[in-house]
């Protein structure tokens, strides 16, 4: 039965189904849409755990981390609990190749969440279904928690930092057994650490955010478990998350189908290595590339027309680097012609400045139409005096046009391989599909070094 409560009640009420529900609880449906989210972003973050940016991370955290006691992914060393988690956080994001949750807020949720998880568990031990429950719980908090606040995007707050706190916390204080007063404590020191800023994307520090979110969330856990204590209206009240983290608050839309509905089922997942935007112009080059045949040197002209969405927040238009050039339209529709992907080799440091791939970038140009959907976009590029249009309704990988179970593990297994070896590569994979009879996490952990 659907549960209603009042606005002022809704932390606690969240609380209190976080802390209640158990993995006899989930329909198939969502166990399953689990077992797909976690092995995505273990194969993002061992993708991006060679990243110059984890290096630099990961020397400064071995010098100034605690007691040894989590695995780092894909680095064959052990970092303190917290050092872990946003170790593993930042290195799951780091590539923009992990999950977005676009049902009214865009949230990179596993990063976060995940790397709390993996870090506690390696330490605490935890059987698969626990482990699974607590992911599902963190797509709950953070999710609705962003839902509330509608206008949160708008204030200039990159939402896997903040909403990832959120979303981090409840999972890792459903995983280590809190009650509702626990939790409700935990949604109130996860939320008053929440912190990132979309003017750092293009940079380390946007990774740095789910990194951190994950680390923050471990600690509001553990604390919360200690007896400290917070605001039991974090979300609701008058000074409150909903309140000043947008200009629009709706706090009655935390507890809404609380239940029934499962934020995780709203879960789309990356083919492409870069902002979730840019998607549907991509898929639009990618089909041009293919129809048109024409060399770069000879393509005229390149027209988009996209959500303006896309342009606010992809709109560098000379990128230098790797990860400036995630956030770049023109580089991601020029080196999609190009190369017919937009994988992890399209967004190098190299590649933003191979002269091919700016040449042709300066002939885009972008419009913008308020009443497409942010997973629609149109291309036409004009070459020997003719035009060419390819249209996208749904971009690949988002709920409307998902990525199938066999195109999910591909991707898993091309991130993977490279950095534990095809035979681990494999055991990983058989894990997690059936994850929910594994009776400690740490088998999986351990191949995951």
């Amino acid at each position: 039965m659907q549960e209603t409560h009042t606005p002022t009640q809704v932390t606690r009420a969240l609380a209190a189904h976080l802390a209640r529900f158990d993995f006899g609880a989930l329909p198939e449906k969502v166990v399953h849409a689990a077992r797909r989210g976690i092995l995505d972003w273990i194969g993002c973050v061992l993708a991006g755990c060679r990243h110059p940016t984890l290096d630099k991370l990961n020397r400064v955290l071995s010098q100034v981390g605690g007691h040894p006691v989590a695995t780092v992914f894909g680095r064959n060393t052990k970092l303190g609990l917290l050092d872990a988690s946003l170790a593993n956080g930042q290195a799951g994001h780091v590539l923009d190749y992990d999950d977005t949750h676009m049902s009214g807020t865009v949230l990179h949720t596993s990063s976060p969440t995940l790397a709390a998880l993996f870090a506690l568990a390696d330490r605490e031990g935890a059987n698969g279904r626990a482990f699974i429950a607590a992911y599902v719980a963190g797509f709950e908090a953070g999710v609705r928690a962003g839902q509330a606040a509608p206008r949160h995007h708008d204030g200039g707050w990159h939402l896997t930092g903040t909403l990832g706190t959120i979303a981090a916390g409840a999972a890792a204080g459903k995983l280590i057994g809190l009650d509702a007063t626990q939790m409700t404590h935990v949604l109130g020191i996860a939320a008053t650490q929440s912190a990132g800023m979309q003017q750092n994307r293009g940079t380390m520090c946007k990774s740095f955010h789910a990194g951190k979110a994950a680390s923050s969330g471990v600690l509001a856990a553990l604390l919360a478990q200690q007896g400290f204590d917070s605001s039991q209206e974090i979300l609701e009240g008058s000074k409150g998350f909903c309140r000043i983290y947008s200009t629009v608050a709706q706090p009655e839309r935390v507890t809404e189908a609380l239940g029934e509905r499962w934020e995780i089922l709203n879960n789309g997942y990356k083919p492409y290595a870069c902002g979730v935007v840019l998607h549907p112009p991509i898929d639009a080059m990618i089909e041009l590339g293919v129809r048109v045949s024409a060399d770069a040197a000879t393509v005229e002209s390149v027209a988009l027309r996209v959500h303006p969405h896309v342009i606010n927040i992809t709109g560098v238009v000379e990128p230098q680097t790797g990860l400036q050039s995630k956030f770049s339209i023109y580089h991601s529709a020029a080196v999609s012609y190009l190369d017919g992907n937009a994988g992890i080799e399209q967004f190098t440091d190299e590649r933003a400045r191979d002269p091919a791939v700016v040449a042709l970038r300066r002939k885009v140009t972008v419009t913008t139409d308020d009443a497409l959907r942010t997973d629609e976009a149109y291309a036409t590029v004009t070459a020997h005096g003719k035009r060419f249009e390819a249209g996208v309704a749904h971009a690949s990988g988002t709920v409307d046009n998902p990525m199938s179970d066999a195109a999910l593990e591909r991707k898993f297994r091309a991130n993977a391989a490279p950095a534990i070896g095809a035979a681990k590569t494999n055991e990983v994979a058989a894990l997690v599909w059936r994850l929910e009879t594994v009776a400690d996490v740490r088998t999986l952990t351990a191949l995951l070094a």
